[in-house]
């Protein structure tokens, strides 16, 4: 007999300057999809319903509504830009889909509405940016200048970055808020080079992030560059080519996945499927999601309030990116943050890297 079939969305940006990430969540939850569809155990057939939200918090709210109010649609895997995740939180509440945000880092997303349908299985920005902090300032870098977009992405990194940075000893000597469009930073950065600070944190994603490195460049600026997990991406290094790349640090909340059992497995299988772009950052957390879900609709069948409690109810699961543990605003309690760095053209955890090893050295160290 057929199995019946169920629906789960995707929504994530799969045109514009984070098209990457997006296209590495969208194939890794399609991942998910494939293999549980290919195992014979499973109750149902899925079908994964994409959508591109563009990065864009007004187009995300339409394609947000778009899912939620089909209802075929059991849950869904959903945002990677901050702005957007925030726009649609109240989207998901009022039609009751049960959502699992796969990329967006702004607290509150889950902690500033008590909104029971709304889950997210990666960390927050606060946990990155304490440990960035901690980090830079542990290396024996004192003197930051920030540079962060005027999004609430880019605000909040500012806010807490700079919260911890004060706390671990550091200063910061100058702080620079810039649209995500912007081309030109020749002001900011002259500026900048004047109060010659040890290090440059930006609080961005990848394209603003391959702009203002490119012109650091130019105008003769050798501090570090200090990046979130916004730019944790190849195309960052694509972006600004091997050599200008080397010695970037970004951190990605959660343990590194390369390092995981499961990962190993997702990383074989994503390669096995030939998808045409690589996973991310955060594909093994769009991944995790789906893989949530679908245990969840295994388990009480497609109905998307019984799905909602069974997520609620989410402790200590194991996944590809370690143990998953909602908390009462059912937020994963990541027990770390992973730091890498920029070597020979690949993103490498610090601690495997020739800088963590002290065989090479950062900018100004």
């Amino acid at each position: 007999m057929a199995k019946d079939v169920v629906k789960i969305a995707f929504i994530g940006p799969l045109t514009g300057g984070v098209s990457s990430i997006g296209l590495g969540g969208r194939n890794s939850a399609e991942l998910a999809v494939r293999l549980r569809n290919a195992d014979p155990k499973s109750k149902y057939t899925y079908e994964l319903v994409v959508q591109d939200d563009e990065c864009k918090p007004n187009v995300g709210v339409q394609v947000a509504t778009k899912v939620a109010a089909d209802n075929a649609i059991i849950a869904g895997v959903t945002h990677y830009c901050s702005a957007v995740a925030m726009g649609t939180v109240g989207v998901y509440n009022r039609f009751g889909l049960p959502v699992v945000v796969w990329g967006a880092v702004l607290p509150d997303i889950t902690y500033a509405n008590n909104y029971k349908d709304v889950h997210r299985i990666n960390g927050t920005m606060v946990n990155q940016s304490e440990v960035a902090a901690k980090f830079m300032t542990g290396l024996g870098y004192k003197k930051f200048a920030i540079i962060h977009d005027t999004t609430d992405y880019g605000k909040g990194h500012n806010k807490y970055f700079s919260e911890y940075l004060k706390k671990d000893g550091g200063s910061v000597v100058a702080t620079f808020g810039v649209t995500a469009d912007q081309q030109d930073f020749s002001s900011e950065l002259t500026k900048i080079r004047e109060m010659k600070p040890d290090v440059i944190f930006f609080g961005g994603l990848t394209p603003l992030g391959v702009r203002i490195r490119t012109q650091m460049e130019k105008l003769g600026i050798t501090a570090e560059f200090e990046g979130t997990s916004g730019i944790k991406s190849d195309a960052y290094i694509q972006g600004i080519g091997k050599e200008l790349a080397e010695g970037s640090v970004a951190f990605l909340e959660g343990a590194p996945w390369e390092k995981l059992p499961g990962g190993l497995t997702f990383a074989a299988k994503y390669q096995q499927q030939k998808f045409g772009e690589p996973p991310e950052a955060y594909g093994p957390f769009a991944y995790a999601a789906a893989d949530l879900i679908i245990d969840a609709i295994e388990k009480v069948g497609p109905n998307r309030k019984k799905v909602r409690e069974v997520l609620n109810a989410t402790k200590n699961v194991d996944t590809i990116i370690g143990k998953v543990t909602f908390d009462d605003h059912r937020q994963n309690i990541v027990p770390l943050v992973t730091k890498y760095v920029v070597e020979d053209g690949k993103w490498v955890i610090w601690e495997d890297s020739s800088y963590g090893k002290g065989k090479r050295k950062l900018s100004g160290l």
